[in-house]
C-alpha cells in the first residue's frame, strides 16, 4: 500500500489544526486506487519534553554558551515563548503540566511525600478530581507513553500506568543517570508498573546514561504507536539536570576550563546575548548578585578550579540531553512523523541554589561519575537564571520563568517560524492547547469522579500570529512564596514578607518595586490572590509541612546552609 499525506486545516470550535491523509486502500488488479477514497483527518502526534532544574538561560536560543543545536533548531523552525511560567518546583509543575489545573487543585501543592491530613492541596499524589493529558488523549484514540521522571505519586500508589499511559518506563523521583548509582532514589525503575532494580538488563543494555536510555525507550514506544496506526502522545520528562549532577567523562572534559572566567563575566555575556536575541528588552537591567555570593576574583586558584568543575558537569548534562533530544527528532524525521508532530519543550523550575554558595563536590571517582556528588550551588544558579533574581522554590522570575519552545511544521504558519511570542503563559495552558489541536474532548466526569475544569487557555492562536489573551490572572503559591501576574503587572512576595509590585513590561528583572507608589493596585491584586487561594485549596503554608527541610532555615543563602567563609570572599 502507498501512503500519501496532504496538509490541511480542520476547523473545530474556534479552530483546530490537523493534517489530512488520503485513505489507504488496497490496490486493484491494475494498481488503481478506489474512486471512492476520501481524505480522512489525521490528528497530530504530541511530544512534551520537560527538563529538570534547568535555568532560564541554559539553552543557546535563550542566551547560553552551552551548545544546544538540536533544541535551538526546534526554536528556529518553531516558536519561542519568552514569558512562559512553571510552578517553581518539581512535583507542582508536573501536576499542572499533566492536568491543566493549578498544583493544589491537582493535590500536589508541594512535593510528593508532603501530605497533610485534611488538606485537599497536599495529597502527595495526583487527585481523582483531575485528569491527565494521557487520560484525555487515550480516551479519544491516542497511544500514550512516557519514559523518564514521574514524581507525582508512585509512593502513594499513583503511577503513569494507572493515570492513562499505555506504556511507561519511569523513575519515581528522578535523579537517575547510571545503573549503579548509590543514591536510594536512583535504585528503582518501573516498567508498566512492574518494579525493577535500575541495574536490570531489562532497563537498558550495557552501561547506559539515562538521557540516552530514556530516548531509546521513547523511540520504542513511537514504533509501537505506528504499528497500531494510532497518533501518539509521548511524555519525555528527563532527569537532567537535577542533582546529583552526573555526565559521562568525555562530555565533562569538553567543558572543563571553560568556566574559569567566573559567574559574573559569563552572566554578563549571557545577558548581552539575550538582548541581541530579543529574549529581553534592550534596556533591561541586570540585577546584582544576592548577598552571600562570592567574588570570583577573590577566590583561590584551587577554589576556582573546583567551581569550574561543578559547572563543567552541569554544562555536560545540558549538552548531552540536547543530543538525546536530537536523536528522537531524527528518528521522527526518518519515520515521516516529524512534520505532523507538535513538540513542546520547557523546564519544571528555575536553576537551584540548593547547597548554598559553595555547592558540593564529594564522593569517589571522577566528578560526574555515578560515585560522585556534584551540586552547582547558588553562585552558578545566578548564571543559570540570567537575567533574573532568585531560584527554584521562589516566585520571583528566577524561580518560575522557563523557555517554552513549540515546533510543529504542519501547524505553525511558515511566516512565523523562528519568531518570539511575548504574551505571558503558564503550564496550565498546555492541556487546553493540546485538547484544541488534537480535537479530543475534555471530560466533565472520569472514572466516576467529577473533574475540575481546565484553568488555562489555549496557546494555539499564536501558531497563526493571533494575540493570546486571558480572562483571568495567573497565580502561584509554593512554601508561602506567592505571586499573581495580571497583564503587565506582577505582585510577588516571599514567605511572610510584604507584597512587591513590578511593571513587567518595563522591568522584567524585578528591580523597581512600585508597591509604595501604587497601594490601591497592590490591594486589588492581593484580593485577587486571596480569592484564588480560597477557591483553589491553597492552605496557609506552615514550615512543618515540608518534610525535606527538617527544621532548617528555608532561605538557603542567608541562614543555616550558608557556610562560614571569609567576609572578603563575599560580595
Amino acid at each position: 500500500m502507498r501512503k500519501k499525506r496532504v496538509a490541511g486545516f480542520l476547523n473545530r470550535v474556534t479552530w483546530a489544526v490537523a493534517a489530512f491523509s488520503a485513505a489507504l486502500l488496497p490496490l486493484g488488479a491494475q494498481g488503481a486506487e478506489s474512486a471512492s477514497a476520501k481524505p480522512q483527518p489525521v490528528r497530530p502526534n504530541i511530544v512534551v519534553i520537560l527538563l529538570d532544574d534547568v535555568g532560564f538561560s541554559d539553552i543557546g536560543s535563550f542566551g547560553s554558551e552551552i551548545p544546544t543545536p538540536n533544541i535551538d533548531a526546534l526554536a528556529k523552525d518553531g516558536l519561542a515563548f519568552t514569558q512562559f511560567y512553571n510552578n517553581a518546583r518539581c512535583s507542582p509543575s508536573r501536576a499542572a503540566l499533566l492536568t491543566g489545573t493549578y498544583p493544589h487543585q491537582a493535590g500536589l501543592g508541594h512535593l510528593e511525600g508532603v501530605e497533610v491530613p485534611g488538606s485537599r492541596g497536599f495529597l502527595s499524589k495526583l487527585s481523582d478530581r483531575v485528569v491527565t493529558l494521557a487520560e484525555v488523549l487515550k480516551s479519544d484514540g491516542y497511544f500514550t507513553a512516557m519514559a523518564g521522571k514521574w514524581h507525582v505519586g508512585i509512593s502513594r500508589g499513583v503511577g503513569p500506568w494507572n493515570r492513562g499511559f499505555d506504556r511507561s518506563l519511569t523513575t519515581p523521583f528522578g535523579e537517575l543517570y547510571y545503573p549503579d548509582q548509590p543514591q536510594p532514589n536512583a535504585k528503582t525503575v518501573y516498567i508498566d508498573g512492574e518494579k525493577l532494580p535500575a541495574s536490570s538488563p531489562r532497563v537498558g543494555e550495557g552501561y547506559w546514561y539515562s538521557s540516552d536510555m530514556f530516548v531509546d525507550w521513547q523511540s520504542k514506544f513511537v514504533r509501537e504507536a505506528e504499528a497500531q496506526r494510532k497518533p501518539f502522545f509521548l511524555y519525555m520528562p528527563f532527569t537532567a539536570a537535577h542533582f546529583p549532577l552526573m555526565a559521562p567523562a568525555e562530555d565533562v572534559a569538553k567543558f572543563k576550563g571553560k568556566y574559569m572566567r567566573g559567574w559574573d563575566a559569563i552572566r554578563r555575556d549571557r545577558f548581552e546575548r539575550q538582548k541581541k536575541l530579543g529574549i529581553i528588552a534592550p534596556d533591561a537591567e541586570l540585577p546584582a548578585a544576592l548577598s552571600g555570593s562570592y567574588d570570583w576574583d577573590k577566590l583561590s586558584a584551587a577554589d576556582k578550579d573546583r567551581f569550574d568543575t561543578l559547572m563543567a558537569v552541569y554544562a555536560a548534562m545540558i549538552s548531552r540531553v540536547d543530543r538525546s533530544i536530537g536523536t528522537l527528532v531524527d528518528r521522527l524525521k526518518q519515520s515521516g512523523e516529524l512534520d505532523n508532530t507538535i513538540i513542546l519543550l520547557m523546564n519544571d523550575n528555575g536553576g537551584t541554589a540548593e547547597s548554598g554558595p559553595d555547592g558540593r563536590l564529594k564522593g569517589e571517582g571522577l566528578p560526574g561519575s555515578a560515585q560522585s556528588v556534584v551540586w552547582t550551588g547558588m553562585n552558578w544558579a545566578m548564571l543559570q537564571n540570567t537575567p533574573f533574581q532568585y531560584f527554584k522554590h521562589h516566585t520571583q522570575e528566577g524561580g518560575i520563568a522557563t523557555p517554552l519552545i513549540v515546533h510543529w511544521p504542519r501547524g505553525i504558519d511558515p511566516k512565523l517560524r523562528g519568531t518570539l511570542v511575548r504574551e505571558p503563559g503558564h503550564l496550565i495552558d498546555v492541556m487546553p492547547t493540546l485538547v484544541e489541536v488534537s480535537g479530543v474532548t475534555y471530560p466533565k466526569t472520569f472514572n466516576g469522579h467529577q473533574i475540575l475544569p481546565m484553568q488555562g487557555r489555549s496557546m494555539a492562536p499564536a501558531f497563526h500570529g493571533q494575540p493570546l489573551t486571558r480572562d483571568k490572572p495567573i497565580f502561584w503559591e509554593h512554601e508561602g512564596n506567592r505571586a499573581v501576574r495580571d497583564g503587565k503587572w506582577k505582585l510577588v512576595a516571599r514567605f511572610e514578607q510584604p507584597w512587591q509590585l513590578f511593571d513587567m513590561a518595563a522591568d522584567r528583572t524585578e528591580m523597581h518595586d512600585l508597591a509604595a507608589r501604587q497601594p490601591e493596585r497592590v490591594r486589588a491584586m492581593a484580593r485577587q490572590w486571596d480569592a484564588w487561594a480560597a477557591s483553589s485549596d491553597v492552605d496557609a503554608w506552615r514550615e512543618s509541612y515540608d518534610m525535606h527541610l527538617k527544621g532548617r532555615t528555608r532561605q538557603i543563602w542567608g541562614g543555616a546552609e550558608l557556610p562560614e567563609r571569609p567576609e572578603a570572599m563575599k560580595k
